[in-house]
């Protein structure tokens, strides 16, 4: 796929040597991306001792707004919120999997954003 994207000729003497490079380059990407994830996820684990009982119900409070704003969101755009945020889906893989382009994804996110945000903060 990645020889296509690029459009390289594939009569080129050294193919086998690409195709690794390639598989290298891309094995590295994934690397990196799983470990900043993975460092991302341990900076966000709440300490329970540290949380007051109004911290608590704060914190349910949020999530509850979160869930009804969630509810009241138009179906396009909740369902290309939730491949991009709940399946970590890219804007490329939902356009291919909802049958839309990239743009549209792009807008939907937006809107949905900028309404989860009026919701959840104002």
């Amino acid at each position: 796929m990645k020889i296509w994207e690029k459009q390289i000729d594939n009569e080129t003497s050294n193919i086998k040597g690409l195709l690794f490079k390639i598989a290298g380059d891309l094995f590295i990407s994934n690397y990196r991306r799983q470990k900043k994830l993975a460092n991302f996820k341990l900076r966000l684990v709440p300490s329970i001792e540290n949380q007051s009982p109004e911290d608590n119900m704060q914190f349910k409070e949020l999530v509850n707004k979160y869930d009804f704003a969630l509810t009241k969101l138009p179906e396009k755009q909740r369902v290309v919120f939730l491949m991009s945020r709940m399946d970590n889906m890219k804007y490329h893989e939902i356009a291919n999997a909802v049958g839309i382009s990239v743009k549209a994804v792009e807008k939907r996110m937006k809107h949905a954003l900028l309404y989860l945000k009026k919701e959840l903060y104002y």
